[in-house]
């Protein structure tokens, strides 16, 4: 052997790899990720005082971007402290663009997806 083998890579895809079995493999996971998109998706379509970044057809399962819906972009920031009030952190979308990003990666649990739904509905409630 010329050089050694990225051993501690191949550790850590290993352990990935056995995980995802542990989940029921691809297709489980991707029935779960299917599941926690379309959970805040539907979200961001039902409130009226947010709206999705991408197009329907280009919607990500992992990273979910949205912004305050016009005529509530004064709310953006408000939003943002009730969310971290209520243990959203991550949410900031990109410097350049605003709005929020929420990464609904393989290991996030749908619990985190409900929570944040919850946070936006409760946000709606109290702003109308």
């Amino acid at each position: 052997m010329f050089n050694t083998p990225p051993v501690f890579s191949i550790y850590v895809m290993t352990q990935t790899l056995k995980w995802v079995k542990a989940q029921g493999g691809l297709e489980a996971m991707y029935k779960k990720n299917v599941e926690k998109a379309n959970l805040l998706y539907d979200e961001i379509d039902r409130n009226p005082m947010f709206v999705g970044t991408a197009a329907k057809e280009d919607r990500s399962l992992m990273n979910i971007c949205f912004v305050m819906n016009k005529g509530f972009e004064a709310k953006e920031d408000a939003f943002m402290a009730f969310a971290k009030q209520n243990g959203m952190v991550g949410i900031k979308g990109h410097r350049s663009v605003g709005g929020f990003r929420a990464s609904t990666y393989n290991s996030c649990p749908i619990e985190s997806v409900k929570a944040l739904v919850a946070c936006m509905q409760e946000f709606e409630k109290l702003n109308k």
